[in-house]
């Protein structure tokens, strides 16, 4: 008895991670076990990125506020510490955002956690 193998269904799952290694380098976009390895590797690459991600906007968003509270005479910590005491719950993101585009919201801001 013949050997039978489902050629069409391993062509297609080859075909498939072919098909999202499109536009890599050399082998990588064309030779099976190349391929199949980058893709992988992107995967992990991927995953570990969007953990990455938050910890590189959140030291930019502190990088952004201290800068800001600098210009105001304060440090970050002094200000976050006085941001808590006085009850204003902003988080660093919004914080940030106001310390680039809105500088006198910010400023009353900082005005209003040095007053408490």
């Amino acid at each position: 008895m013949p050997r039978s193998v489902n050629h069409v269904a391993s062509k297609a799952r080859r075909k498939k991670i072919l098909k999202l290694t499109r536009g890599y380098f050399g082998a990588r976009k064309n030779v099976w076990t190349v391929a199949k390895n980058t893709w992988e590797k992107g995967l992990l690459y991927a995953f570990r990125d969007r953990k990455n991600k938050k910890r590189n906007f959140r030291a930019l968003w502190i990088q952004r506020i201290n800068a800001a509270a600098r210009l105001e005479g304060m440090s970050y910590s002094k200000l976050m510490g006085a941001l808590h005491k006085a009850g204003i719950e902003i988080n660093r993101k919004v914080l940030a955002d106001l310390a680039m585009n809105h500088p006198e919201a910010f400023k009353a801001i900082v005005a209003k956690a040095k007053a408490a």
